[in-house]
């Protein structure tokens, strides 16, 4: 009997990309989707795939989604400071409901790293582990749209700002992520307890982002260098509420020193072609904006 695959997280960033690439792999039939409201659900049922609806904070609610799924897609929730109790309801859950396989998408060197973020995913992966639950660990390294999302007020102001000095990103796009999680997840009989450092082919520091900003909109991009402090501030003047600000001016100021940086090459061993490219994928940003 083929096996019943849930995503979580089914109507965000990379949990959309998962499901519509799981259905590239095995029969929408086979598929479900976790989304926590039914509005969310019409992009998903037009794939043909099975919408359920459950809340990390609920328990009750995830069990009676997980009931019947053999192979589950954790995507990590994105409510900072919550999601380790958030996990843990989901994972007692899928314990409950018989699930038979989990992958969980924590962070690049979850369990060294000295980013911020990586607590509440290092508490994550010991729960995945205490549950009994065979399961592969997707670390996942930087998005590159987390830094192209920059690129508008880039262009406006002619500086690109952040705190990571000459530190280097290996970032991929989503879509490699997805890839990946995929993957591992539809493989004939997935390794149990496997982990995975993923991140992109090539590395770049801020200042060469910013200078393929710079050549692929055809006007001047420097990048301006903050204290974490000063970065934060001025994020937040921008607008970010203050704990995302200080997240992601933490984030930086650990990729100074090397934190979101890999050569493994492993997700593109994963998914059988290369990484895209940063710089293509700061192109394509620039393009969009000027379309």
């Amino acid at each position: 009997m083929a096996p019943k695959y849930l995503v979580t997280g089914a109507s965000g960033q990379l949990g959309s990309l998962a499901v519509a690439e799981l259905v590239k792999k095995v029969p929408a039939q086979d598929v479900a989707a976790l989304v926590r409201r039914p509005d969310s659900a019409a992009p998903l049922e037009a794939l043909g795939v099975e919408v359920r609806i459950g809340n990390y904070d609920d328990r009750a609610s995830l069990k009676k989604a997980f009931e019947g799924i053999d192979r589950l897609l954790l995507i990590s929730a994105s409510e900072v400071g919550k999601r380790t109790a958030q996990h843990k309801n989901a994972i007692d859950a899928a314990k409950a409901a018989g699930v038979g396989f989990i992958a969980y998408t924590p962070i690049l060197r979850a369990y060294s790293s000295a980013i911020g973020l990586a607590a509440e995913h290092l508490e994550t992966e010991n729960a995945v582990k205490a549950s009994g639950i065979p399961y592969a660990l997707l670390r996942n390294g930087w998005y590159t749209e987390n830094k192209t999302a920059s690129i508008a007020p880039a262009l406006e102001h002619g500086a690109y700002i952040g705190a990571a000095w000459e530190g280097r990103f290996s970032s991929a796009t989503r879509q490699d992520f997805a890839e990946a999680a995929v993957a591992v997840l539809t493989a004939d009989t997935p390794k149990a307890n496997a982990i995975y450092e993923l991140a992109g082919d090539e590395s770049y520091t801020m200042a060469e982002f910013a200078a393929e900003i710079a050549t692929a909109a055809g006007k001047p991009v420097a990048y301006v260098d903050m204290s974490e402090t000063e970065f934060a501030g001025a994020l937040e003047g921008a607008g970010l509420p203050g704990p995302i600000a200080a997240m992601l001016a933490d984030s930086d100021a650990q990729a100074a020193k090397g934190a979101l940086q890999d050569d493994s090459h492993t997700l593109q061993s994963l998914i059988g072609r290369p990484t895209t490219p940063w710089a293509e994928t700061v192109r394509a940003a620039v393009k969009e904006l000027n379309a």
